[in-house]
């Protein structure tokens, strides 16, 4: 059975948002998953190739994903928010998203600036089941709200990450409060540039998650 593979237009709150939904190959969906990219400003669009190989490697999981442009990205309607309408198209999503897959656990996952969204956006969902951030650009202000959070975090980190210097992330890593892991992934850069084949396979591994307070897997509760 080949993967169903659907343009969409989303209703944002500054217009149409366009998305792409993919489900696993040979399955049903057992898992819903939003999944958010980099900065718009710099080129970030929902096929990014971080982004692809997030989404491609949660399929594998057995996710339905769903990924879309920001406002003013491409085809989605509206302009740049620098970050704050950004999470509300992202609100939007994942509404939209949970609408159509009602009653399956979902994630939320992001690179760079959509990791910093879904972030924000995720600390806000008690039923999330798990919120995947991929090169969290650490070395930036603005972390505080990121501090305490209901839902479980995984961070993939390149371990030359421009944004997000090792010791700066671990840092900011230990302040966090609940259950959380930090995978480094040896890359090149920011991008994941050498390290894509491992982003994806941490992706494909990351459902379900183990049963809490097992040590030997790398989660850690604070």
């Amino acid at each position: 059975m080949p993967r169903r593979i659907e343009s969409h237009w989303i209703a944002g709150p500054a217009g149409r948002l366009e998305a792409l939904l993919e489900e696993p190959e040979n399955q049903d969906p057992r898992l819903a998953a939003l999944v958010c990219h980099p900065h718009p400003k710099h080129g970030g669009t929902m096929h990014n190739k971080v982004v692809y190989r997030l989404a491609r490697g949660l399929r594998r999981a057995g996710a339905v994903t769903l990924r879309f442009n920001f406002r003013g990205v491409n085809l989605s309607e509206g302009a740049f928010d620098d970050g704050v309408g950004e999470a509300g198209d992202a609100a939007a999503a994942l509404e939209w998203l949970r609408e159509r897959y009602p009653g399956a656990p979902f994630l939320l996952a992001g690179f760079s600036f959509g990791g910093r969204v879904i972030a924000k956006l995720g600390c806000r969902q008690p039923d999330a089941a798990l919120l995947i951030v991929a090169g969290f650009p650490a070395r930036l202000p603005d972390t505080g709200e990121y501090l305490t959070c209901p839902a479980p975090r995984l961070f993939l980190h390149s371990t030359n990450d421009e944004y997000g210097p090792r010791e700066t992330m671990e840092s900011l890593f230990e302040s966090l409060d609940g259950r959380k892991k930090l995978v480094w992934i040896e890359a090149q850069d920011h991008f994941f540039t050498g390290g894509l084949d491992r982003l994806e396979d941490e992706a494909a591994n990351c459902w379900p998650l183990p049963a809490s307070g097992d040590a030997d897997v790398g989660w850690r509760a604070r």
